[in-house]
């Protein structure tokens, strides 16, 4: 076929495609999909979740079942959003005894009306290290959240967080502005420190929270005893807020929105896939059954009937039990069930075509069975067919993601599609 050729052949296809509006509206959510795909690696949040999807300490600093950063437009009270300050300010300071310090600063502009869940600080510690955090308030209020001491030869990771490390250090701080009567009611165990720490001080703070707004500085302090052998770096901090993300988390933690970007590849290869071969094999076989007629017709409308009439649900539990599993078996057992959709609407339009003056003259001609299904009748279903194939994609990947796990599956996409 010669350049030209194809070129009309395209226009009269795409002109005959654009009359299936459904077809369209599939072939946009398509296009879009494969957009999203090709740009994955900007467009996701937490970019190792391909691989960590499952890793719990991977989703650890994440608030468990929050609700998406936009539902904070509805709420009279705004919740602190969760958020990753990946780069502070670095520097080397030295005390009035001569002690050298290597610190690093960050800043957190507190707009909220509700105190974020917690504050987590990780970082990679090397050498024999005491180590320090510290936080600036915007009232001017300095305060000592946690003091260790890291010992290791070897770089290590150590992780601060303000609810579980810094609870004394707080209530002596709540200490200082509470009446006895309110301090009895409460201790250092039963506080959040945050409610404390982004709270305005004043008497009834253990009770009551009123947001002190404003800008407050972390700081992760090391002092620097053996030059050689130490080493601070990887240092960062995580607001963990009530809202988190476009679309929120899960009950392990994890970003919604990063499983639907990490997942949409596998189930766009799953529903493209399906759907050509179901499709393909439903087209085929109502153009045959209705072209040949009679036993053929009457046969093939029999095996027709038999798959139309398979329950899918128990056949899927006999044969996850059966065979070994694996994506590929998934997409087998798919296509097993989906192709006998398109084969009524096939079978109806080829009895049309079939007697066409045009399919009598081929035949006249001497034109074989093979050449008038192939090269007369099949090229009028196009259309359809790429309109079916469109439309039958989401339908096979939230097909996958809902019977996955009887074959053992834990799609990054699943939790949020069902």
């Amino acid at each position: 076929m010669k350049l030209k050729d194809l070129g009309f052949w395209f226009r009269d296809f795409w002109a005959e495609f654009r009359r299936e509006g459904s077809g369209l509206v599939g072939l946009t959510l398509l296009i879009l999909f494969l957009l999203i795909t090709i740009f994955e690696a900007p467009l996701l949040p937490f970019k190792e979740a391909n691989t960590r999807w499952r890793d719990i300490t991977y989703w650890q600093d994440n608030p468990t079942n929050a609700a998406p950063v936009w539902t904070n437009l509805f709420a009279a009270k705004k919740a602190a959003r969760t958020l990753n300050l990946n780069k502070g300010l670095k520097e080397t300071v030295t005390d009035t005894e001569g002690n050298s310090f290597v610190q690093e600063s960050f800043t957190y502009r507190f707009t909220a009306d509700k105190a974020p869940l917690d504050i987590i600080i990780h970082s990679t510690i090397k050498g024999s290290v005491p180590f320090t955090v510290l936080v600036e308030r915007p009232d001017g209020t300095d305060i000592q959240l946690s003091q260790k001491y890291i010992e290791s030869d070897v770089p290590t990771e150590v992780r601060f967080s303000l609810n579980n490390d810094s609870k004394n250090s707080l209530f002596a701080f709540l200490k200082l502005h509470e009446t006895s009567e309110n301090l009895s009611r409460v201790s250092s165990g039963s506080i959040r420190s945050t409610d404390i720490l982004f709270n305005k001080a004043r008497q009834g703070m253990a009770d009551s929270f009123e947001a002190l707004k404003g800008e407050y500085r972390f700081i992760v302090k090391a002092q620097v005893i053996n030059q050689e052998q130490f080493a601070i770096q990887d240092t960062r901090l995580v607001v963990t807020g009530s809202v988190s993300g476009i679309l929120g988390t899960d009950n392990m933690k994890r970003d919604i929105f990063s499983g639907l970007i990490a997942g949409l590849k596998w189930a766009l290869f799953i529903g493209l896939f399906t759907s050509a071969v179901s499709v393909l094999i439903g087209v085929f076989y109502g153009i045959i059954s209705a072209y040949y007629g009679g036993i053929v017709d009457t046969i093939m409308q029999f095996i027709y009937q038999i798959f139309v009439s398979i329950p899918l649900l128990p056949v899927l539990i006999v044969v996850s039990a059966v065979f070994k599993p694996s994506i590929w078996f998934l997409i087998g057992v798919m296509v097993i069930f989906f192709w006998p959709g398109s084969v009524m609407t096939v079978r109806s339009m080829a009895f049309q075509i079939k007697e066409e003056t045009y399919i009598e003259a081929a035949r006249a001609l001497g034109a074989g069975h093979r050449r008038i299904i192939f090269n007369h009748m099949a090229p009028l279903l196009i259309p359809y067919s790429f309109a079916s194939m469109a439309l039958s994609v989401p339908y096979a990947s939230i097909f996958s993601s809902a019977f996955a796990p009887l074959f053992c599956f834990r799609f990054p996409w699943r939790r949020a599609m069902i």
